[in-house]
């Protein structure tokens, strides 16, 4: 089954989020990005409107990759690899992956291809599901179940699931420095937060279904 087929089913929304929460997290001053897993180029857009830098992407979704040439400057409909001919004369102040990593087979791969596409200040900004957020532990604990959903945390096309810690992990083990993960979209579910109170408030990550990671080469 390739790409297309296995993400056709997807609802058109799923490759439509501008992910303003990611902004924060955005270095002032980038000249140039690379949004892997563009989707439509929406958040690529953002990025043109918010900073003024000139954006590429790449898309395996050969739909979307169509539309988000509308959006941003450049668009590869392809797999990302390490083998592009497209990027090979390209450096990247900023390289994101917007809930990507999780869908890939190798995401340390991936990672250690970006090395050769960042500038010398260059980071990566990655958005990655939270296995350990509330509903899917409670979904283990109280109903014995792992249930696989079209979108969100326990997406059916996710082939990795983190948790803050092994978030860490990957990033550190490809080689790179963390220098800020934060959790987003926090959620406020009430037998939550009793939890975390029994446990000595040592749960925090259970609230966030996200993690944006912050990552650079070391010095």
């Amino acid at each position: 089954m390739d790409y297309n087929d296995q993400y056709g089913h997807k609802d058109k929304m799923y490759y439509l989020h501008r992910r303003t929460e990611i902004l924060p997290f955005v270095p002032h001053g980038i000249k140039s990005a690379l949004d892997i897993g563009c989707a439509t180029g929406g958040f690529g857009a953002l990025l043109k409107e918010t900073f003024g830098c000139e954006v590429w992407g790449v898309e395996p979704d050969t739909v979307s990759a169509t539309e988000a040439q509308n959006n941003i400057d450049v668009v590869i409909n392809d797999l990302f690899t390490d083998n592009m001919p497209q990027l090979a004369a390209k450096k990247f102040d900023a390289i994101f992956f917007n809930d990507v990593l999780e869908h890939l087979q190798n995401p340390d791969k991936a990672l250690l291809a970006c090395k050769k596409l960042l500038n010398p200040n260059g980071v990566i900004i990655a958005s990655i599901p939270n296995i350990r957020w509330y509903p899917v532990v409670l979904s283990l604990l109280r109903y014995k179940d792992f249930k696989y959903e079209d979108a969100g945390v326990m997406d059916r096309t996710h082939l990795r699931f983190f948790t803050k810690k092994s978030m860490i992990r990957l990033f550190e083990e490809s080689g790179y420095s963390v220098t800020k993960i934060q959790g987003i979209n926090k959620s406020n579910y009430k037998y939550y937060k009793l939890l975390n109170f029994i446990l000595f408030n040592t749960q925090q990550d259970m609230n966030y279904p996200q993690f944006v990671v912050v990552a650079k080469q070391p010095a």
